[in-house]
């Protein structure tokens, strides 16, 4: 792959990424800042490290098996690991400006 298609296939997984909401509250995991480190390879392998609001989310294991699912049909990615850490502990501050104003946390 090229770096152009590297770049290209990365960017697609970020756009999934913020198709994907945490179901307790309307703004996609991304921008909510769960998502802490994406790590493509051009073999086609993507190792996501993501934590949730609280480490006691009921909705764990159904927003990891989403990001799974949903990141696995980008085109270029051939297996997705899932990584839920809990360091650094999530915090609002690490929420996008887009989601701090659909919150109206501003």
């Amino acid at each position: 792959m090229t770096p152009e298609e590297i770049l290209e296939v990365e960017k697609d997984i970020v756009l999934t990424l913020k198709n994907i909401y945490d179901p307790e509250i309307p703004v996609n995991i991304y921008d909510l800042g769960l998502i802490y480190d994406i790590d493509y390879n051009p073999s086609g392998e993507v190792t996501i490290q993501m934590t949730l609001t609280a480490p006691n989310c009921p909705m764990a294991d159904m927003l990891v098996e989403d990001v799974n699912i949903q990141v696995a049909k980008v085109k270029g990615v051939s297996k997705v690991n899932v990584i839920l850490v809990f360091e650094p502990a999530w915090d609002k501050s690490m929420m996008s400006e887009e989601a701090l104003l659909e919150l109206n946390l501003f």
